[in-house]
């Protein structure tokens, strides 16, 4: 039987780094509603009635699909989690009970001004897998329209003005089936579709904002199974490739979130993420990125001007709260800000093998003696030009043809396979790998990047030999 439930405690680890993608782009340096870059927002996850999304190149679902092998009788829990935005409008007293609209209400500590604000939503249900098994199982849920007033007092106690939220209907559903896999062992495709289906029709004239009030924004889904475990994606076993690659995932990518080692909890989110992503623990605050850009932030907010911090204050209570942080934040907790170093590992060097018995001077590389310390022992050999791939020697001056492989390849790489190229040099790393450089066939930069020393890299298992010219 489906159930509704409180959220599923196997999600807490991987909530922080679905904070991240939930309030993505929420509000941007320098954290004013005044400033361009934020009046456009809402770019991930952005869930449009269907009346408004095809004329306007947005979509009103997403479908993450996914392989999983669950064990026994296993249950699927799954939690929906978006923001919806609530047009917020500033009213000052008039002196004789009644308000007006104005565009700022200036405060000593803030200027308030009319702005979007996201409330999290979530939508919990319980399924068990057998249940999805025997048919496509539907949650249709709904947030109705809401109004809500919060008075704002002046410094001496006095009514001063008044906020006033407004939230729009917003009417979806999820849609969750499973289907049988022809594969060596007991597995399941597992299909998560979330759909807008407000019946809103847009008047003419009606812009984007108006279909923003109806959408459910930065949409993603948690995923666990309470016995079993879902397949990578990006590195599934052997016996599962061809399954893996016949799932269609469209305006999301899941990935295995929590600790690193577990497979039973999912991340499907509208940004493209790593399995067992992490947020940087040197973080101080929600609100960034990760550990250098940290520190650029809250440098240059800190030296915002009085009247700038105002006006951030004044726009909404999480860019208050990042205000607040780049201020009180110790000099200590800024300083870790700047970069970490994360493990040391011995790590052999280039083109010698691991040494069998114990590191001794001239082999090995050891956390007490850095590859960059001159004292670790006798200069490395010099790294060969050329290599061999497929059984072909492959260097400088080599055509090859550009298959990327799926455990590292980005979005923009997968624009270029089967693209043929040109070797431009042989690289090694400190830790043995090897890297080509290469240029595109055909690319009429081609010569500006060799001046530049600007290249596209790939490992050697990601292209195939061509006759050289």
């Amino acid at each position: 039987m489906t159930t509704t439930s409180p959220p599923d405690a196997r999600f807490a680890g991987a909530r922080q780094l679905a904070d991240a993608v939930l309030f993505e782009g929420y509000v941007l340096y320098p954290y004013r509603a005044s400033a361009a870059k934020n009046r456009m927002r809402w770019q991930f996850g952005v869930l449009v009635p269907p009346a408004w999304g095809p004329a306007h190149g947005e979509h009103s679902f997403q479908r993450t699909e996914l392989v999983m092998e669950p064990r026994g009788e296993a249950v699927l829990h799954l939690e929906l989690r978006f923001l919806q935005a609530w047009r917020r409008t500033v009213e000052e007293a008039t002196g004789d009970g009644s308000f007006t609209a104005v565009p700022e209400l200036h405060l000593p500590d803030r200027v308030l001004v009319p702005w979007d604000e996201g409330t999290e939503e979530r939508v919990v249900m319980t399924v068990p897998v057998a249940e999805l098994a025997a048919g496509e199982v539907t949650l249709p849920f709904a947030r109705p329209a809401r109004e809500e007033s919060e008075p704002v007092p002046g410094p001496d106690g006095r009514e001063r003005g008044r906020l006033v939220r407004r939230a729009e209907r917003i009417d979806a559903e999820i849609r969750l089936r499973a289907t049988e896999l022809d594969v060596p062992y007991r597995a399941l495709k597992l299909t998560a579709v979330v759909e807008n289906t407000g019946e809103w029709t847009p008047e003419p004239g009606a812009g984007r904002d108006s279909a923003l009030s109806r959408s459910l924004v930065a949409a993603h889904l948690l995923l666990g199974l309470s016995a079993g475990s879902f397949l990578s994606m990006t590195d599934p076993p052997e016996w599962a490739r061809s399954a893996v690659r016949g799932c269609e995932n469209r305006h999301t990518w899941p990935v295995l979130a929590g600790e690193g080692g577990r497979a039973d909890v999912v991340l499907s989110s509208p940004i493209i993420l790593e399995d067992h992503a992490e947020i940087a623990p040197e973080s101080a605050g929600a609100m960034y990125d990760s550990t250098e850009i940290d520190e650029i932030l809250a440098l240059r907010t800190a030296a915002l001007t009085d009247q700038e911090k105002r006006e951030a204050r004044g726009t909404d209570p999480r860019a208050a709260a990042v205000v607040d942080l780049a201020e009180s934040m110790p000099a200590e907790v800024l300083e870790r800000l700047h970069g970490a170093v994360r493990a040391l590992r011995e790590i052999t060097r280039p083109g010698r093998p691991e040494p069998a018995g114990p590191p001794h001077d001239g082999d090995v590389f050891t956390p007490d003696t850095p590859w960059w310390d001159p004292a670790h022992g006798a200069a490395a050999e010099p790294a060969p030009e050329r290599i061999m791939i497929a059984g072909r020697s492959v260097g400088p001056g080599s055509r090859v043809l550009l298959r990327p492989g799926l455990r590292r390849t980005d979005a923009q790489d997968l624009f270029l396979k089967d693209s043929a190229a040109q070797v431009e040099a042989v690289l090694h790393d400190v830790d043995g790998g090897v890297h080509l450089a290469v240029t595109l066939d055909g690319d009429p930069g081609a010569d500006i990047r060799r001046e530049q020393g600007r290249f596209l890299y790939f490992q050697p298992d990601e292209v195939t030999p061509l006759e050289d010219a």
